[in-house]
């Protein structure tokens, strides 16, 4: 495959979620020989998420001013992420580049059936240039899930006792590990008894939970540690560290299917109620197939993390974390039989520009 320049544009809304995809992107393109210019309306996060940069990543910040130069400032590619629409400026001066770039809006993460649909389509803009939908997903007629090419590898080489250890946040004889990354979590002091029935270090990272957890007495068996802002792939090795993960929004939630250990996913609530069928949506993907016992606990326990839980006991429950770990495993065998995203990214690409 040939390579590709690519420009990328990211605006952070209200979280870190949207960086974070970009810039795991941004990187994973850059290690396969591609250059990649990220255009971020606020790249502060960087500063602890990548504080080395990467070589063959430029970031620059968003602009509305018109590109001087056509032929050197519009690349190969152009990836507005999550449909945050290039200034149209620098739109103006796509339509002017001859060939025409590649345009994809790469879209948010989804298991709903609307996806394998979407993904791949056409939306034909006045200007004569076409913007191509990018569906991440969770199967093969989706655009798959970012991973880096030796993540496996690195994994299986990964001492987690020994990176605990040398951060001083080894556990206690008997403590299992839990990590927690989290949006506000109305039912949090429900769930510290059900985390402390069997002794537990909990590693909490820094969001809006940290501040409510430090006020609340923390039961017998419950130990926290609060943690500083982790770069990227010290989150990585935090998750593969861990017995039980507590991930939000996008990118926890992908690299912790990575991880392979029982997750907790918090879903970015949405006023109108749209997150709980995308929750569920994935539920089906991910425990299709499960032991029905062990489905029916990874269902309940999911909706009790993200309060839809009408109808549900009063207390949280934990499934039983052995079983749960072993469902997680295949369900990441699984997911490794699809192409990782960036391969079918730049394969996309290649095809509508007409290389080989």
């Amino acid at each position: 495959m040939g390579l590709l320049r690519w420009d990328l544009f990211c605006r952070v809304i209200d979280n870190h979620g949207d960086l974070g995809v970009c810039w795991r992107l941004a990187r994973d393109l850059a290690a396969r020989g591609d250059t990649v210019r990220l255009v971020v309306d606020d790249a502060r996060a960087l500063a602890w998420m990548a504080p080395q940069g990467a070589a063959g990543v430029e970031v620059l910040p968003w602009s509305d001013a018109p590109p001087a130069n056509v032929g050197d400032v519009v690349g190969d590619v152009v990836v507005e992420a999550f449909g945050c629409d290039p200034p149209p400026a620098f739109v103006d001066a796509m339509a002017r580049r001859r060939p025409p770039p590649v345009w994809i809006n790469l879209e948010y993460l989804s298991a709903e059936a609307y996806v394998e649909r979407s993904h791949g389509l056409p939306s034909p803009q006045s200007n004569g240039l076409h913007k191509w939908f990018f569906y991440p997903g969770f199967t093969p007629r989706t655009g798959g899930l970012l991973r880096e090419s030796a993540l496996l590898q690195q994994q299986e080489a990964f001492d987690r006792q020994a990176w605990l250890a040398a951060h001083g946040w080894a556990p206690r004889p008997g403590e299992r590990v839990a990590s927690l990354f989290s949006y506000a979590l109305p039912r949090l002091a429900d769930w510290l008894p059900v985390l402390a029935a069997q002794p537990t270090l909990l590693l909490a990272a820094p969001g809006p939970a940290v501040a409510p957890l430090r006020a609340l007495p923390l039961p017998p068996g419950l130990r926290v540690i609060e943690l500083p802002w982790l770069t990227q792939p010290d989150y990585d090795r935090l998750l593969w560290s861990c017995d039980l993960n507590a991930v939000r929004g996008e990118d926890s939630f992908v690299r912790a299917q990575w991880a392979a250990a029982p997750l907790l996913w918090q879903i970015y609530p949405q006023h109108d109620g749209a997150h709980a069928p995308k929750l569920e949506a994935w539920l089906d993907r991910c425990l299709d197939g499960a032991p029905p016992s062990l489905a029916l606990a990874v269902r309940r326990a999911q909706r009790q993390w993200n309060g839809l839980d009408a109808g549900a006991p009063a207390l949280p429950e934990l499934p039983d974390l052995a079983a749960w770990r072993a469902w997680q495993q295949a369900w990441r065998q699984r997911l490794l039989a699809q192409h990782d995203l960036t391969t079918e990214l730049r394969r996309f690409a290649l095809e509508k520009a007409g290389k080989p």
